[in-house]
């Protein structure tokens, strides 16, 4: 892909021809954009795009993912700085997690894994300070998957609201925090149900025709939207099957060695991302609806684009994929979101556009899963998941060619 000229960065007005760009260091400048845009329009993690700024959300945890990436990058102590402040909003001197400005405490019964993710950046702030207070408030969360329901074979529901269910989101909101926390803490027997909630998954939500898992199966087959011999639903989320994509890299990286379920979850990992770039669009972006690029409707989608770049290098890196052809894929993808979705400012912050406010299933109002359901789903700039999606994408394009020497 030629992209040709762009002029931006910071307030220096630049020209990189992209055949001659050199990768590591142009992405170095996109994402310290980014992330100087997160430092000055959302202080503490107070997320104003959201619906209920300064609560604990999975969506500000992604964003504490992405700005952690970055900070292993840059070095720059005000990114850890911004991830502290951010935390400890929530985590009280005694380890309570209080939820929003009001001081509400964590409300357990609601049993979604979507309140776990925030604990990624907990045992983030934990091992950098080793203060008792993120541990003990790690540990609640950990204790509360422990209470977590779960389908007739073992598999996390999405929530208490979404009974026998699992929701290809479930994988990042949990697992990566859960792997984290067994290989901080030396709980080895964990790793085992850990894959399984991955296998599970892999094994009943993959579509054999595309290759691509869809975004939800009811084992219980009793919800609407749900097929009635498969339990799965009518599509393929792109940013559904992007949490899952992620969830395995960040995942592995905590796995033992040694497990007798690793390369289980590797070649889960190979397959799904040789899926991945199958449908991957000639701008190098992915379409919301993955599987019906070009139809009445569909749309490039922000934050699922960067999450497949962030899984594709980061399986690279790692040596969990093989470089070809992942990585001429992740560079293409890097290269088109920098061409569909960045839009510079004049005062040198960053607008990433088109990524999805929101889409599940089942619920009130009733969500059907459907094509049109997705599609018509609204967009939104600088939305959360796509802001630390594009954080992890790019720290991890300058960290792959950094160290590996590409």
């Amino acid at each position: 892909m030629n992209m040709g000229c762009k002029w931006w960065v910071l307030g220096v007005m630049a020209c990189v021809v992209a055949g001659a760009e050199v990768p590591d260091k142009r992405a170095a400048q996109e994402t310290a954009a980014m992330a100087a845009t997160v430092r000055a329009e959302w202080p503490n993690g107070i997320i104003t795009t959201l619906k209920s700024p300064g609560a604990w959300t999975y969506e500000e945890g992604v964003v504490l993912d992405g700005m952690a990436a970055e900070w292993r990058q840059s070095k720059d102590a005000k990114d850890f700085a911004y991830i502290k402040a951010a935390v400890d909003k929530y985590v009280s001197a005694d380890g309570v997690i209080h939820v929003n400005p009001s001081g509400a405490v964590f409300e357990t019964g609601g049993h979604t894994l979507d309140n776990i993710e925030m604990g990624r950046a907990v045992l983030m702030v934990y091992r950098t300070t080793h203060e008792l207070r993120y541990q003990r408030a790690a540990e609640f969360l950990h204790e509360q998957l422990a209470v977590q329901p779960r389908t007739a074979s073992g598999g996390y529901w999405h929530k208490q609201i979404y009974p026998n269910q699992m929701w290809l989101d479930g994988a990042y909101m949990a697992e990566p925090f859960r792997a984290e926390y067994a290989a901080t803490f030396g709980i080895e027997h964990e790793f085992g149900d850990i894959a399984k909630q991955f296998l599970l998954m892999d094994e009943h939500m993959r579509d054999p025709k595309t290759g691509l898992p869809r975004h939800g199966w009811d084992e219980s087959k009793k919800m609407p939207w749900a097929d009635p011999q498969t339990g799965l639903s009518p599509e393929v989320w792109a940013r559904a099957l992007g949490w899952y994509a992620m969830a395995l890299v960040d995942t592995l990286e905590w796995f033992p060695e040694d497990h007798p379920k690793r390369a289980a979850l590797v070649a889960d990992l190979n397959r799904t991302m040789a899926a991945v770039v199958k449908y991957q669009d000639e701008s190098g972006t992915w379409w919301q609806v993955m599987d019906k690029g070009g139809a009445k409707g569909n749309f490039a989608e922000a934050s699922a684009s960067c999450m497949f770049v962030y899984a594709l290098e980061r399986g690279v890196r790692k040596g969990y994929l093989p470089a070809k052809p992942y990585e001429a894929a992740a560079l293409k993808g890097w290269q088109g979101i920098q061409k569909a979705f960045v839009r510079p400012e004049a005062d040198g912050h960053v607008v990433l556009t088109t990524t999805v406010k929101a889409a599940g299933l089942g619920g009130k109002p009733y969500r059907s899963g459907t094509y049109e359901y997705y599609v018509g789903e609204a967009v939104g700039d600088n939305d959360a998941k796509g802001v630390g999606a594009y954080l992890l994408a790019g720290s991890e394009m300058r960290h792959a060619r950094a160290e590996m020497g590409r």
